[in-house]
């Protein structure tokens, strides 16, 4: 029997020793390196790769394993060539990023189109799987905003490769450029074929305070909100969303700046045709508030048409300042149709129609010359406001108020809430307006005041007011006369307050009557004049000819006391003024 000596054994040795070093100078760490199964067991896969120990690789990273898979070639990554065991460390998976990252370097090239699957929504962006990991920014995905990135997750489609990094083994990749070139191309075909009439089938896009952007296969139209509806619409997102799907007519389109308008109503029926068979003049119709102004409120009579009430119109008797005083946004009212106008798209309406006019009853039942009674329920600075019935005020002129006074302020003779008498002097049904005179109730005073007061009769009266030119003595209730300076006495006045003063008893005698001018001329030194010797001299005249102011007592009012009239008549010119409710 051979026996092995130990020269065969060191023989043996350094011929394996030799074989082995020959091997594994080809191996270092990093290659992807060919490797044939050779085992599997308890969810582990063992392979040889030729090295002096074999590696093992998790079942997990082999997709499709076959059911006998020994002796199965595969390629491996060589992460390690020993861990702490002096076991060789492989990947398969690894393997496959580094071949596919290699396919990337060698077979594409910035720009190229790859297909990918966006495997999840980061922080920017987008992971994307095209055989290896790559970055897609959030604002590369889609020509338009990304509303919810999670949608997107699972989705496959094409990208453009934007750069490369060697170093880095980064790759950053864009789909909104694809679309982009897809739309300019589909621009293009859309501004051949586009014109104006046609109607094309779009999606909403952006949605703005002034309309809508339609995007018409490529290129973006805008809608306007005036031509969204022929009805009222306050803001483009009460009639669209974005998405939605809608079929527009083609208004105008500028081929150099490539721009369209579109519009959504001339798809639809133009209500207004044929507007004035359907709401002729007088017309009774019954609407929706739609919209209130100051002026007026629109009311809703089918959809797309409006009519407009103006406040003037809203009530016979009520002076209506705002639309929201009478009626609020929603109310179902009814109304009158006044005009029609097909062209400018107006329809005007009446509310206070659909009543009885009170003012076409008030001739009838208030003739001129009759007496009415009513309230006092507002003033102005020229009269007062009376109410005869609800709804129906008449006004007293301050020169209707008195048949003696110059009444400046009709809170001179009147308060608010007084109950008076008064005459009926004109009515004007057309503009709602009723004169009435608070004098004219009353008997006039100066009716017969010539036939009590003839020229010569003596009178005693108290001094009321006192002028630079005479005094005013009130004879009776509601008549003065007026003494001339130069009647006083016979003695030279320079001043009447030297004199005479308000209050004081005098006597003197009528030397001129006007009944028509409501004048009656004084004087004290005819008074010493026996009745026998009583004769009217020209300068007891003096001042009292007809038309001169100082015969006139309303005008002598004005000259004389103008700057009394405020503590005579407290406030009389300071009286607050207000207008009619």
């Amino acid at each position: 029997m051979e026996t092995t000596t130990q020269t065969d054994w060191d023989a043996q040795d350094a011929a394996t020793d030799a074989r082995y070093e020959g091997t594994l100078a080809n191996f270092t760490d990093g290659p992807t390196v060919t490797g044939r199964i050779i085992r599997v067991h308890d969810g582990d896969v063992t392979i040889d790769v030729g090295y002096k120990s074999e590696g093992v690789i998790d079942v997990n990273e082999f997709k499709d394993l076959e059911e006998n898979p020994v002796g199965l070639e595969v390629d491996v990554f060589l992460e390690r060539l020993e861990d702490d065991d002096g076991v060789i460390v492989i990947s398969k998976k690894r393997a496959e990023q580094q071949k596919a990252w290699d396919y990337v370097v060698n077979e594409c090239e910035e720009g190229s189109v790859v297909e990918g699957t966006i495997r999840s929504a980061v922080k920017g962006g987008f992971i994307v799987d095209v055989g290896v990991d790559a970055f897609l920014p959030g604002s590369q995905l889609d020509v338009t905003p990304v509303r919810n990135p999670e949608e997107h997750v699972g989705k496959t489609y094409e990208f453009r490769i934007l750069k490369i990094n060697l170093e880095r083994k980064n790759i950053v990749v864009s789909r909104r450029d694809l679309i982009e070139e897809s739309r300019r191309e589909s621009r293009r075909k859309v501004l051949a074929d586009i014109q104006v009439g046609q109607v094309r089938p779009g999606v909403v896009k952006n949605i703005t305070d002034f309309g809508a952007f339609v995007d018409l296969d490529g290129i973006d139209g805008l809608l306007h909100v005036t031509d969204m509806t022929w009805g009222r619409i306050n803001h483009p997102s009460e009639q669209l969303k974005v998405g939605d799907a809608l079929n527009v007519m083609v208004l105008d389109v500028d081929l150099e700046k490539e721009r369209i308008s579109l519009g959504l109503k001339q798809t639809m029926e133009n209500p207004w045709e044929e507007i004035e068979s359907r709401y002729p003049t007088g017309a009774r119709v019954h609407g929706k508030v739609v919209n209130l102004a100051p002026y007026g409120a629109f009311i809703e009579l089918e959809e797309g048409v409006e009519g407009l009430v103006h406040v003037s119109e809203m009530s016979w008797t009520r002076r209506v300042q705002r639309a929201a005083d009478v009626l609020s946004m929603g109310d179902e009212v009814d109304a009158v149709v006044l005009s029609v106008s097909t062209e400018d798209k107006k329809i005007s309406l009446g509310m206070r129609q659909t009543e009885e006019n009170p003012w076409e009853i008030v001739a009838g039942k208030y003739p001129i010359g009759s007496p009415v009674t009513g309230q006092v329920r507002n003033f102005t600075t020229y009269g007062a406001f009376v109410e005869i019935e609800e709804g129906v005020d008449g006004m007293i002129h301050v020169s209707d108020m008195s048949w003696t006074r110059k009444v400046n302020h009709p809170s001179e003779m009147l308060e608010k809430g007084d109950e008076v008498t008064t005459v009926v002097l004109e009515i004007d049904s057309t503009n709602q307006r009723i004169s009435l005179g608070l004098k004219q109730a009353q008997e006039d005073p100066w009716a017969d005041i010539a036939k009590r007061y003839p020229v010569g009769t003596r009178v005693t009266g108290k001094v009321t007011k006192v002028s630079s030119f005479g005094a005013f003595v009130e004879i009776e209730e509601g008549v003065d006369g007026l003494i001339h300076i130069s009647q006083i006495s016979d003695d030279h006045i320079e001043k009447v307050k030297d004199v005479l003063n308000v209050g004081d008893d005098i006597e003197a005698r009528v030397v001129k009557v006007d009944a028509t001018e409501h004048r009656i001329g004084l004087s004290v030194k005819a008074a010493k004049v026996s009745d026998e010797e009583f004769e009217v001299e020209e300068d007891m005249l003096e001042g009292l000819q007809s038309g001169e102011e100082l015969v006139n007592l309303s005008g002598a009012f004005d000259s004389a006391f103008g700057d009394q009239l405020e503590e005579w008549h407290p406030g009389g010119a300071a009286a607050e003024e207000k207008p009619a409710e």
